[in-house]
């Protein structure tokens, strides 16, 4: 499944998370906060953090061990534990400054370790350890043969991407709803999208009736002087190239002008929706670039078609 999972297009990078196979608690030394409870540990690649503290390392020398834990702890704690039990609510800064006691069991009895919270974290709901404590650790102590991943963390462009839930959907996956809340808001927008590209296309055929027509009324509105021209041997082509080079470059200008407007205000939208977490491209797609040659492309062969028969018609006249 994970292999299948990296093949995604919606994926960019997987991340293993490894559990702790061994039992392990985490003590207070000072008698004026003690507490005692068993802890199980999980580790990921420091490429998948949120948080990279300086601390964030650890060797088979060190006996000291950093700790990130989920800012949801602290407001489980402040909010609803310090608040039952008349204890005093904790800031990130000061919890970061309570020294821990980490017990690991081991064959020969438990090794003391020194530990505290160096960093919080919002990705990942779980007591992590740098990896490489865990991988040393599992090897050492870990009374498991059951290695099989359960959790991965995933990096995606998109969260909200509705390729992505329907993937989790379909293979039994779980994760935070959060994390794909907007993937429900993406079919509707991609529904409304749809709708209004569908009536743009209409738009845009009517808008080449009208340049046609205004084409047409413009000539007519000089058929004196293109009568005159074409009678004093002004050939056909020469007429229409030089109608051509009066019509044209004014829709050009103009489809560059909406191409800048449109590139500009994608800017502006992607830079206000990134503060919101939602992923938009900074400037359009070469694919609207290519639409817009297309456009003109259309509007080109729309014109020179009008003016050639309006001209051919007056010659045969």
């Amino acid at each position: 499944t994970i292999e299948d999972l990296r093949k995604q297009d919606f994926t960019e990078s997987i991340g293993i998370i490894e559990s702790s196979h061994f039992k392990a608690g985490i003590e207070s030394p000072s008698e004026l906060f003690p507490f005692y409870t068993d802890i199980a540990f999980e580790a990921v690649a420091d490429s998948f953090l949120d948080v990279r503290p300086e601390q964030w390392q650890w060797n088979e020398e060190s006996r000291f061990i950093p700790l990130i834990v989920p800012n949801l702890f602290l407001d489980i704690y402040n909010f609803q534990f310090a608040l039952s039990q008349g204890l005093p609510q904790l800031s990130t800064a000061a919890i970061q400054q309570i020294p821990l006691v980490i017990k690991v069991q081991s064959p020969t009895g438990d090794l003391r370790y020194t530990g505290r919270i160096v960093g919080f974290s919002d990705r990942i709901a779980s007591v992590l350890v740098p990896q490489s404590f865990m991988q040393w650790a599992n090897q050492q102590f870990g009374s498991s043969d059951n290695t099989q991943v359960s959790r991965v963390v995933l990096r995606t462009k998109d969260p909200g991407n509705p390729a992505l839930s329907n993937y989790l959907k379909a293979h039994g996956l779980k994760t935070d709803a959060d994390k794909t809340r907007f993937s429900k808001y993406r079919r509707i927008v991609d529904i409304v999208a749809g709708t209004a590209g569908a009536i743009g296309l209409i738009l845009m055929l009517f808008a080449l009736l009208v340049f046609s027509l205004f084409i047409r009324i413009t000539i007519a509105t000089a058929k004196a002087d293109i009568e005159l021209l074409l009678t004093l041997g002004l050939s056909p082509k020469a007429l229409s190239q030089f109608l051509m080079r009066k019509f044209f470059p004014v829709q050009l200008i103009l489809m560059g002008l909406v191409l800048i407007l449109l590139s500009v205000c994608q800017y502006l939208i992607s830079q206000w929706l990134a503060t919101q977490q939602v992923i938009l491209p900074a400037y359009p797609a070469v694919l609207t670039f290519a639409c817009a040659a297309a456009v003109l492309l259309v509007i080109f062969l729309n014109n020179r078609q009008s003016i050639r028969n309006y001209v051919h018609k007056h010659v045969q006249q």
